[in-house]
């Protein structure tokens, strides 16, 4: 007996011991982004080892297949070797199945094999990236990782995109990005399962692709002069004669390259050769393309209007871009071809004897119908070499080329209204889709493009509107993200404007509509970032950043402060004073009251731990807090700030400068009186101002305080001055203006304008708080 019961302990032991070894999935482990269209877990896992074995029949296949085993073999050190046929156990397996729609997958995984069932290669892909994202992040890794145990749960997913245009645009002209970063958002688009990479390689500031029969599209389109130190829309133009230094361009092998690479991972590059608009590179290389042949430099920076585009009326025009695209289409098999179409100023067309010429040979009534002469000619010989076109929505205007497809960026309603015409549609408006606008609070952000777009209303989009008919719908190709670079001068910068924004956006697209849930896709979010940590993308934790909103009760001089951040239900918990974040803070459940000068700090909490950036602001009361204010002249009425005590109210304005804080002037001189009610001491004067130079917005160059007792007359106490120098970046700046103590009633504040700029424009000068000490 004793012998049994011994026998029976070390039985129980072993079996306990083997469930402890063996981890026990759950839903919660299921990390996968986007969301699978099916998903049923069941018991067990299958394990990597040095003994799997990969079963690949195929070229292709096998292709597809050496690209995951080096990747895990890398992190593992296990070595995997591909088959032809399956052995008993401990193997991964493709198998066809013509049924299964083009990019659908089905994936089955049991404790002795992984089947991948798909039509053809963009399945086994995607059946590949699901399983990476279920094993450990670990995988990302370039070496091998100890104690990992390379396991995914058996489970039975069934999953297929919703839209089959999955697209991102990288723009190569306003900034310069080369092939080995192209190479690399392959690969990203692939981890996210998206399928197309645009190459905005046309646009006025740079001509980015090798033409040959043309050689002075890259030779001279393809650099200008380097301004680099300049806000983009504060740039000089530039004299046609000054050599260009700045830029590059892709030669067409090395375009060919980045193509073959993407064919490999199921991702179509899709040209843009942008016409008759944002073509300043191509006309100062051969001025003739212009309507009256006048030579200009390579812009450096924003233009607008745009003026000089391509004359529609000569043909010489249209023998250019026939060759022009003949070479396009040599190196890119894409079904399509991207012409823009947008933003063409047509005032040169009006006066043109060439364009005026055609408009009377051809019956058009105006400019429009020229324009849309000019679409449906470019767009009849792209359909003779066997492609397609794409346009921006304006090629909508005039009359829409009958075989086009449109991009809508002007909001949805544009691609609405082509869908209703028999249009397919691929939806790319800005409100949802426009990377290059900031995406968290504008002080803790990168210079962007001013307008707000954060990653939950990235995921709040659809390409189809609900009151779409089904015949509508399904004109809807799906939808692109751009990623305009005017602000972005470096791959960090790209990868910090993309992520985690395109992970939403590959939800949006791959996921049906059902089974997208902010909350949901908040919680796997956090193990997408740690395998961006893992990868070395720099990417954005902007979500993770607390925004605040202020009110002030002018009567009692109170400040109400509210926190906000865009995950569901956040914890977010705040300290007072030089306090430490970590030390008991304050759970934030209401507005906090604030009256006195105060320092804030709040965070985002999870596990009892901070995360992100910690907001740090000090609430700042003074001397001049709710006092009457005279303005000699008006504030502008479209910056009208918080009203006529504004500039007194305690709260500060952002970099933001549509936050509602600011009053500004133009061109005008800010002079302001303060009535103080009763005589104070003081004996300094702040005043909060911001420069934009790219928005045409400057810091003062001289602010001036006098004092009164009497209102009437006033004498000068204190004066700062500060010349105009180029700035790059947007940026917030207090004017200290310290004076003898003196005791007094009446203020007058006077801040000088800038006036005009350098490009002689007129200079907005903004102001969001006067503070006395």
């Amino acid at each position: 007996m004793k012998r049994e019961n011994k026998s029976i302990v070390v039985l129980l032991l072993a079996i306990c011991n083997l469930t402890m070894a063996q981890k026990v999935f759950t839903e919660k482990d299921i990390q996968i982004i986007p969301k699978p269209t099916e998903l049923v877990l069941s018991e067990g896992m299958f394990e990597f080892t040095a003994k799997t074995k990969f079963v690949a029949t195929t070229t292709s296949q096998r292709e597809i297949a050496s690209t995951f085993i080096n990747k895990l073999e890398k992190a593992s050190g296990n070595k995997i070797v591909i088959v032809a046929k399956a052995p008993k156990t401990n193997f991964i397996q493709f198998k066809v199945n013509t049924g299964l729609e083009n990019e659908a997958y089905e994936l089955k995984v049991s404790k002795n094999n992984i089947i991948i069932t798909a039509q053809g290669d963009a399945g086994f892909l995607y059946g590949l990236v699901t399983i990476r994202q279920l094993l450990p992040v670990a995988i990302e890794s370039k070496t091998p990782v100890a104690a990992v145990k390379w396991e995914i749960p058996a489970l039975v997913i069934k999953d297929k995109p919703r839209y089959q245009q999955r697209g991102l645009m990288l723009d190569l002209s306003r900034h310069f990005f080369g092939k080995d970063y192209i190479l690399k958002t392959i690969d990203r688009l692939v981890m996210h399962k998206m399928n197309v990479l645009r190459l905005h390689m046309v646009d006025d500031q740079g001509w980015r692709m090798e033409i040959k029969k043309y050689p002075k599209l890259t030779d001279v389109g393809a650099r200008r002069v380097n301004q680099e130190d300049k806000a983009w829309n504060a740039r000089a133009v530039n004299d046609p004669n000054e050599k260009g230094t700045y830029g590059g361009f892709l030669t067409q092998e090395e375009l060919k390259e980045i193509v073959a690479y993407a064919k490999n991972k199921n991702v179509d590059i899709i040209p843009e050769i942008e016409m008759p608009a944002h073509v300043s590179s191509a006309i100062a290389a051969y001025p003739e393309l212009s309507c009256f042949g006048t030579p200009i430099g390579v812009p450096s920076g924003g233009v607008w209007p745009i003026t000089d585009i391509f004359c529609a009326g000569k043909e010489t025009t249209f023998e250019f871009l026939e060759n022009v695209i003949d070479e396009v289409i040599a190196v890119f098999p894409s079904q399509y071809i991207h012409v823009g179409g947008d933003e063409a100023t047509k005032d040169h067309w009006k006066i043109c004897p060439h364009c005026q010429k055609r408009i009377k040979e051809e019956g058009l009534k105006d400019v429009n119908e020229l324009q849309s002469y000019f679409v449906k000619r470019i767009e009849k010989y792209i359909n003779s070499k066997g492609k397609k076109m794409i346009g921006w929505d304006e090629i909508i205007e005039g009359g829409l080329a009958p075989e086009a497809t449109v991009m809508s960026w002007r909001g949805t309603k544009g691609g609405i209204e082509a869908a209703e015409q028999g249009h397919d549609v691929i939806m790319t408006p800005e409100s949802h889709c426009y990377f290059n606008f900031y995406q968290g609070p504008q002080n803790e952000e990168p210079v962007a493009f001013n307008a707000y777009l954060p990653l939950s209303k990235v995921y709040e989009f659809d390409p189809v509107a609900d009151a779409m008919s089904p015949d509508v719908a399904k004109h809807i190709l799906g939808a692109h993200a751009n990623l305009w670079a005017e602000y972005i001068d470096s791959d960090a910068l790209s990868e910090y404007m993309l992520f985690p924004r395109l992970a939403a956006l590959s939800e949006v697209l791959w996921s049906t509509k059902e089974s997208r849930n902010w909350e949901d896709f908040s919680a796997r979010l956090g193990t997408m970032f740690k395998r961006y940590d893992a990868l070395g993308i720099n990417y954005a934790k902007s979500s993770y950043l607390i925004t605040t909103s202020s009110t002030v009760d002018m009567t009692t001089k109170k400040v109400f402060l509210s926190l906000k951040n865009e995950f569901p239900n956040p914890d977010i918990r705040y300290v007072t004073a030089d306090k430490d974040i970590n030390d008991n803070p304050v759970p934030y459940t209401n507005p906090i009251e604030i009256k006195e000068t105060t320092l804030i700090k709040a965070s985002l909490f999870k596990d009892d731990k901070p995360v992100g950036k910690t907001y740090i602001d000090t609430i700042k009361f003074h001397k001049a807090v709710a006092s009457k204010l005279t303005f000699k002249t008006p504030f502008n009425k479209n910056y009208k700030g918080d009203g006529d005590l504004s500039l007194v109210n305690i709260i500060r304005g952002t970099k933001n400068f549509h936050d509602g804080q600011w009053q500004a002037w133009l061109e005008d001189d800010m002079e302001v009186e303060i009535d103080l009610g009763k005589e104070k001491e003081i004996q300094q004067l702040i005043l909060g101002s911001l420069e934009s130079q790219g928005s045409g917005i400057y810091f003062p160059t001289a602010v001036t305080v006098s004092v009164s007792k009497d209102g009437k007359n006033y004498t000068e106490v204190g004066k700062i001055s500060r010349a105009f120098a180029p700035n790059v970046s947007d940026e917030l700046l207090d004017f200290k203006v310290g004076f003898d103590k003196t005791t007094t009633r009446f203020i007058k504040v006077v801040a000088t304008n800038l006036k005009k700029t350098a490009s002689g424009g007129s200079s907005w000068l903004f102001a969001d708080e006067i503070q006395l000490n």
